[in-house]
C-alpha cells in the first residue's frame, strides 16, 4: 500500500464542514473513520457513492465507525446536496484540494479526450490509530461503497 498521511498528521490543518464550521481530521484519530473524496455533490456518480455510504451506515455506526466525504465544493452546496440526499454524515469542504492532493486523490483525468485536473474518485478507511487500513483510488462509486465499507466495518 502507498504511504499515506495519518489522521494525525491534519492536526494543524482545518477543512469547513457543511455548516461552514472548521474541523480538523485529527479529531477523528481513537475512531473507525472511512473518508471518500468525490468530484462534485449532486452529480450522477457521486450521487451514488453519497447514497450507498447513507444506506450503510447503520451498520458503518452499530460498528462504532463514522464517514466523512470530502470535495472541492463550497460548504453551502454541500448543506444542499447533503439536506437532499438524507446524508447522515459530515461533508467537508476541500476547494484548493489540499487534503486531496495529500492522499493523491486529485490528479490528472480525461473525459471525452480532454485532459484536467480534478478529484480522483476514492476512499481511504482509518483504524482507530487513524492510520490506512484499506485504500482505492480511482475507483468506481458502487466498488468505493462495497469495499469501503467491508473494510470499515469488517466483513470479507
Amino acid at each position: 500500500m502507498a504511504d499515506y498521511p495519518s489522521l494525525s498528521d491534519f492536526a494543524g490543518t482545518t477543512l469547513l464542514n457543511h455548516e461552514g464550521k472548521p474541523v480538523s481530521l485529527a479529531d477523528f484519530v481513537g475512531k473507525r473513520t472511512l473518508i471518500f473524496f468525490y468530484p462534485k455533490a449532486a452529480t450522477p456518480g457521486c450521487t451514488v457513492q453519497a447514497c450507498g455510504f447513507r444506506e450503510a451506515f447503520p451498520r458503518i455506526d452499530a460498528a462504532g465507525a463514522t464517514v466523512i466525504g470530502i470535495s472541492p465544493d463550497q460548504p453551502k452546496a454541500l448543506a444542499a446536496w447533503r439536506e437532499k440526499e438524507n446524508l447522515p454524515y459530515m461533508l467537508l469542504s476541500d476547494p484548493d484540494h489540499q487534503v486531496a492532493e495529500k492522499f493523491g486523490a486529485w490528479g490528472e483525468k480525461v473525459n471525452y479526450g480532454k485532459k484536467y485536473m480534478g478529484i480522483l474518485r476514492s476512499h481511504f478507511v482509518f483504524g482507530d490509530d487513524g492510520k490506512v487500513e484499506a485504500a482505492e483510488v480511482k475507483v468506481s462509486p458502487e466498488d468505493s461503497v462495497k469495499k469501503g465499507v467491508a473494510s470499515l466495518v469488517g466483513e470479507k
